[in-house]
């Protein structure tokens, strides 16, 4: 009688009646859900291992990265295309790292130029969604060198535990956004009684991380917690996109065009199909350097792309177009309350035109529609009858002629 007593699953704790299946072991029996149950969760734990390892075969090609990137960034064509083979030879390296090759693929970071509201960090962004692979942006300007009041270089990489939720394999396939580097630009090339920390210095540190090296990297920051166990985690497969304005540089590249942006052109220097309004299409590595990038840097972000300036049918083409277009975000945030939400055509236009006068490119297309609807949006919530609302321009032109415009320059 004892026997028939035992027969049920110590797992889940089911009678033998209630199953279809009880398998004993040594000391215990197992029932058929149990084992279902089981097989689910070793498929799952396999999974997660093999995408840690290697990376999944699916890995679309340049031209299918290009065409996600087209439906969440307008224009900028030759950076959209430099970034799609970029990346898609990036992820193809590592998924060859296991295999015994003689020739070895070197990591190719990348630095994007362009002003600002141009999309840098939207293209990084958009890239990292498409991989779900961890992001994490970093600001070049908090940095300093190791014992100096601000952030040091390894707080980029806690940036990316954070995102990967400390998964260390998953942090070192990761992408890593550094905004602003032509900040940490070399101040002079003269020397100075005061020491360089946010400058040529940090980009010295940034040096070891850009090339691939292991990082003992605090997890919850270095300078506020002494005493926490660091994190070690190997930067060679992890894939830093740099981006900066380099406010000047179009004076530099003149210069090396012989050129000058202002004022007569020196007989016989003159370079003829130059396109002065966008110079930043005639970049090159020697121009960072001048601009105040070390050699060593410039080295390891070897592949280099620019934007374009935005021009009135780009903004107008943001405002409308892209999947997460910032008018849809708009008609949706409306249509949660209920309200169809609608313009009239010459308001586009019209947001366009203050965000050039502005000199707010593309972020100022948001700043701008959040000040013509932000008494809508305040109002229109509590009156339950109104279920359409209709933006003309008349209307947008009241509302943002209200706005303090010091106001609105800030808020970008």
């Amino acid at each position: 009688m004892a026997k028939t007593k035992d027969e049920h699953c110590y797992f889940c704790g089911r009678p033998k009646a209630e199953t279809d299946l009880l398998v004993s072991g040594m000391e215990a029996k197992i029932c058929n859900y149990c084992i279902e149950q089981a097989k689910t969760i070793l498929d799952e734990e396999l999974h997660a291992k093999a995408k840690e390892l290697k990376i999944d075969h699916t890995l679309l090609k340049p031209a299918e990265i290009k065409a996600f990137l087209d439906q969440y960034v307008i224009g900028q064509e030759d950076a959209k295309k430099v970034l799609s083979v970029a990346v898609y030879n990036h992820y193809k390296r590592i998924g060859q790292a296991m295999e015994a090759n003689e020739v070895e693929i070197e990591k190719s970071n990348i630095i994007l130029v362009g002003d600002t509201g141009t999309g840098k960090t939207l293209l990084a962004r958009t890239i990292a969604r498409m991989l779900h692979v961890p992001f994490a942006i970093a600001d070049a300007t908090v940095l300093t060198e190791a014992g100096y009041v601000g952030e040091d270089v390894e707080s980029i990489l806690t940036r990316l535990l954070q995102s990967a939720d400390y998964n260390v394999k998953s942090a070192e396939k990761g992408i890593i956004f550094i905004d602003e580097i032509d900040k940490i630009a070399r101040k002079s090339d003269n020397p100075s009684i005061t020491r360089d920390v946010s400058g040529e210095g940090v980009q010295q540190a940034l040096l070891k991380l850009l090339e691939g090296a292991v990082i003992n990297v605090p997890p919850q920051g270095g300078r506020k917690h002494p005493e926490q166990k660091m994190i070690q985690v190997n930067t060679k497969d992890i894939l830093f996109i740099s981006g900066g304005a380099f406010q000047g540089i179009g004076r530099i590249i003149a210069a090396r065009l012989r050129t000058n942006v202002v004022g007569y052109t020196f007989a016989g220097h003159k370079e003829e199909g130059i396109d002065m309004e966008n110079l930043l299409q005639y970049i090159s590595p020697a121009d960072l350097k001048k601009f105040g990038l070390i050699p060593e840097i410039v080295g390891r972000l070897p592949i280099l792309t620019y934007l374009n300036p935005l021009d009135k049918n780009a903004l107008r083409r943001i405002l409308l177009e892209p999947k997460n277009a910032i008018v849809k975000q708009f008609v949706k945030l409306f249509d949660m309350d209920g309200i169809k939400l609608t313009f009239e055509d010459k308001v586009f236009d019209f947001v366009v035109e203050k965000s050039i006068e502005f000199k707010l490119g593309a972020r100022g297309l948001r700043s701008i529609l959040e000040t013509i609807l932000m008494d809508a949006m305040f109002e229109l919530p509590s009156k339950k009858r109104t279920k359409t609302w209709r933006v003309t321009l008349r209307y947008a032109e009241e509302k943002l002629g209200n706005a303090s415009v010091a106001k609105l320059r800030t808020a970008v």
